[in-house]
């Protein structure tokens, strides 16, 4: 393990190339990272890099939104077929067609989509700073809410707005136990329940926090509270564990009653050996089609200048 780390830190100075790693991945895998973030930090951190390489440690639509970011710079990642069930829900085609249906509404769709779907929408968010987005429209702006409704529902919860909303998912946050949550609970009464807005409102009604993955990693390193159940993918485990070393932080559980945590299959697909290869071989490489990047930089770019405006 130590030699494969060394060889990775070797080639990443050799080629000047830059480790990005979503906190949803493996932790050897963060520790390993230059920059370890949630989907804002990540396409932030793409946009001023000044590496000649960007390996995306995290899934597909990572990677196509830094190569959007960058067409310049070779975005590379360890597994090609590191996809996201979200942005499996939204295909282009068939969102493309909803949009036409409602010519006189704002798109607004979350960054867990392809760049296609990118390209058709007006401005895009990331759980960090979808409702500030949203309240920067006009109280009576007519909006489309893609492909989260999970998410759309819960901002339309909190904003009173009435956004039109994507019928779509992710499998890990819609996995989440009730039950299972409420037993955790009385069995340790003083933890804080940590919950990722895109998990059901069923969920999201049981817990003390509700944020990105950036906002709970915040809340538990800021609160007195020293046990922490937490509703998210349970990579974020790790850098809360890192940061928090005295706090004890569970999982909250799936339905599946084999399972004690919940993990997205596709962020496992990353791993070590294939960061050393990818690095080796450069490649996978993410390609985007440069019609396709020209329309979808212009929503990304958006979201990063309202979010520079607010401080995010």
């Amino acid at each position: 393990m130590n030699e494969l780390i060394k060889a990775i830190e070797k080639l990443k100075k050799e080629k000047n190339a830059v480790i990005l790693a979503h906190y949803y991945q493996q932790g050897e895998i963060q520790d390993i990272a230059d920059f370890v973030g949630d989907s804002l930090a990540l396409a932030q951190w793409a946009a001023k890099t000044d590496a000649d390489i960007i390996v995306m440690c995290g899934v597909h639509f990572m990677g196509e939104t830094a190569k959007i970011l960058c067409p310049a710079k070779k975005v590379l990642v360890p597994d090609m077929e590191a996809g996201c069930s979200l942005a499996d829900s939204c295909p282009s085609d068939r969102f493309t067609a909803f949009v036409e249906q409602h010519p006189d509404h704002t798109v607004i769709s979350y960054v867990n989509t392809t760049a296609a779907v990118k390209a058709v929408t007006d401005v895009v968010v990331t759980s960090t700073n979808a409702r500030q987005i949203v309240e920067s429209f006009p109280a009576g702006e007519k909006i489309i809410f893609g492909p989260d409704r999970n998410l759309g529902n819960y901002i339309n919860s909190i904003t009173g707005r009435e956004m039109k909303l994507w019928d779509g998912a992710c499998h890990v946050h819609e996995q989440f136990s009730v039950e299972k949550i409420v037993a955790l609970k009385k069995e340790h009464p003083d933890a804080l329940v940590l919950a990722h807005p895109e998990c059901k409102s069923t969920i999201l009604a049981l817990a003390d926090v509700i944020g990105s993955t950036a906002a709970l990693l915040k809340a538990a390193i800021q609160s007195e509270k020293k046990e922490f159940i937490v509703a998210t993918e349970s990579g974020i485990l790790h850098e809360m564990q890192k940061k928090c070393p005295e706090k004890v932080f569970i999982p909250a559980p799936p339905n599946d009653s084999t399972c004690a945590c919940n993990e997205c299959s596709f962020m496992r697909l990353n791993t070590l050996e294939k960061l050393y290869n990818c690095l080796k071989d450069e490649s996978p490489e993410i390609v985007v089609d440069q019609a396709v990047a020209q329309k979808a930089i212009r929503p990304i770019e958006r979201m990063l200048e309202i979010s520079a405006q607010l401080g995010l």
